[in-house]
């Protein structure tokens, strides 16, 4: 005999507390666990792909690991570096490239740049802030990273934890489906291939989207020789994820770049310009509708939101079970409209007379 609700509600409750005070308790423990997960379920449509190609799942992922330390070796010894040094060299010559900006602004619009005018005070203080705390940020960023993700357990034990994961990926799978409550067990099937249906779309997708033009951007970008290429055309490619920032954004910032640097070669100018115009018609003709598809089911708004209260609550553990868990808050919200939308409380006795008459006929 099912549980009454009242119960059921009572242990579900009391599985998401235990669930986010594991979260905020043992963060940095399971910290190694959750990156490795998250890397078996991007890559195991590839190992299942490699296995249809007549690979045994163990070779598959023998494969795909291969394959990955290759790449994460020459972005170690390579692309890293030269993004660090890019980043600090930006930093360092922000007061420059602001006070180029003031003079231009002071030459061609006096009257509003006078010795007190608040815009000529504004410029001259977001420089030297950017110096002077800039720097600091990234020395922040960098030495928390490897404080709270330690180079060792990123070499060693999330390699580890992901190859034996994405090697008993299916078995997992069927395992918790084991586990289901016989009674729930359709509903939540249908309820987790709906989230699996979203974070496919946005992880796998999105993610890919992603990587594909923050690379394109980078790589256009010091072709064409803007300075710091590598910088704007990682930060446009994280920020494609919301639609059209990522293009505005960067193709803001290295046009303004761009008129420092190249000041009277205008076809270069207009490069860099071009290189945006076509990294969107790539993005919105081929790579979203290819790759991502027509509904991702995360609205960017309310994926910012988690992204940020579960960072604020959480830390860097918190971000990184944010999409998931945005994702099947989103599902489960769009379920209980459905099911709002079919009782009497949303049709009322109205609807109770309709379908009595459609059963008498």
């Amino acid at each position: 005999m099912a549980l009454p609700v009242r119960q059921q509600v009572t242990y579900w409750g009391i599985a998401t507390a235990v669930f986010l005070f594991l979260l905020w308790a043992l963060g940095n423990v399971i910290l190694p666990f959750l990156v490795g997960a998250a890397i078996a379920y991007f890559l195991d449509p590839v190992a299942d792909r490699l296995e249809r190609l007549g690979l045994s799942r163990v070779l598959a992922t023998v494969l795909i690991f291969v394959v990955m330390l290759g790449v994460v070796t020459v972005a170690l010894l390579v692309i890293v570096p030269l993004l660090i040094q890019q980043s600090n060299d930006l930093i360092q010559s922000a007061p420059d490239l602001f006070n180029q900006l003031r003079t231009w602004l002071t030459e061609r619009f006096p009257q509003i740049m006078d010795n007190g005018s608040p815009l000529r005070q504004s410029l001259a203080s977001i420089g030297e802030t950017i110096q002077a705390r800039g720097g600091e940020l990234l020395q922040q960023v960098l030495t928390s990273a490897a404080g709270v993700v330690n180079v060792l357990v990123f070499l060693v034990v999330v390699p580890v934890v992901a190859f034996y994961m994405l090697l008993d990926w299916d078995r997992l799978v069927a395992r918790i489906d084991d586990l289901l409550p016989r009674d729930h067990a359709q509903t939540i099937r249908m309820l987790a291939g709906q989230v699996d249906r979203t974070l496919a779309s946005f992880i796998r997708g999105q993610g890919t989207v992603c990587l594909i033009l923050g690379t394109f951007y980078a790589v256009a970008l010091m072709v064409v020789g803007l300075q710091f290429g590598l910088v704007v055309g990682l930060v446009a490619g994280l920020l494609t994820f919301i639609p059209y920032v990522g293009a505005l954004v960067g193709g803001a910032l290295s046009v303004g770049l761009a008129l420092f640097q190249f000041w009277g070669d205008w076809w270069l100018i207009v490069a860099v310009a071009a290189i945006f115009q076509v990294g969107q018609m790539v993005e919105g003709n081929i790579l979203t509708p290819k790759l991502v598809g027509s509904s991702v089911g995360l609205h960017p708004v309310w994926l910012i939101f988690a992204l940020s209260a579960f960072g604020t609550l959480f830390g860097f553990v918190g971000m990184l079970v944010a999409v998931p868990v945005a994702a099947a808050i989103g599902v489960l919200v769009r379920f209980a409209i459905e099911q709002y939308k079919g009782g009497l409380l949303y049709r009322g006795l109205e609807g109770r007379a309709r379908e009595g008459d459609e059963d008498d006929a």
